[in-house]
């Protein structure tokens, strides 16, 4: 069998050991590097290429979503698995329309993870139980036209990334650093996000982000 090599992106410490016990348990896995951010994810999956990323959503300066499209962007040729605490049929939605592989939540437990790790080195989806119902209920309240658009879809990458960082409660300088961008840049898309959304002030921004699972309440 040719060995496995895992990526594990989660911002507790003791969840990514909990992980890494749990996997390299098994013959020929391999954790080849762990991320406490979800812009620490996408530097590692850049720098070491896993075959296997094991991603959380609520992940701090890049949440878990836009990690995900950046890391597959990137480095297309990894099977990214959410393991999350997040139980939100929008963000299940999200991340497997974004192309998650896998989707489970932390509370299915041990044998569930290396069951769904199984499935993707042998280039097979998996769903939990739970997440199939979550899809086809979105699927029917999509077609029976309940389903709506939100106004984040049409931000920019870089606004979704920023208002992250805002609601973070990172300045525009701070913000600037992260991101290696101009003062300027990032103020002005701090104002196109503003515009889009239709809203003024950081606290309506940071309760837009908890609204949307962006950050966590």
């Amino acid at each position: 069998m040719n060995p496995v090599r895992i990526l594990i992106a989660d911002d507790y410490e003791v969840v990514r050991r909990g992980i890494t016990t749990v996997l390299e348990s098994r013959p020929g896995w391999t954790v080849v590097a762990q991320a406490a951010t979800g812009r620490e994810a996408v530097e590692k999956a850049k720098k070491f290429k896993p075959d296997i990323t094991v991603l959380d959503i609520g992940m701090p300066e890049l949440n878990g979503l836009e990690a995900l499209r950046q890391i597959l962007k990137d480095v297309p040729q990894t099977k990214i698995l959410i393991f999350t605490t997040d139980e939100s049929e929008d963000i299940a939605n999200n991340a497997l329309g974004a192309g998650a592989m896998g989707y489970l939540f932390q509370s299915d437990g041990a044998e569930a993870l290396v069951s769904a790790v199984e499935s993707l080195v042998q280039n097979r989806p998996f769903l939990t139980p739970r997440v199939s119902q979550m899809v086809l209920e979105n699927y029917r309240k999509f077609h029976s036209g309940a389903g709506v658009r939100p106004a984040i879809l049409h931000l920019s990458l870089r606004e979704r990334e920023i208002l992250q960082l805002v609601a973070e409660g990172k300045c525009t300088k701070e913000i600037a650093a992260i991101l290696n961008v101009s003062f300027k840049t990032v103020e002005t898309h701090r104002a196109n996000l503003s515009r889009k959304l239709q809203l003024r002030s950081v606290s309506d921004l940071v309760r837009y982000a908890i609204r949307n699972h962006i950050i966590a309440p």
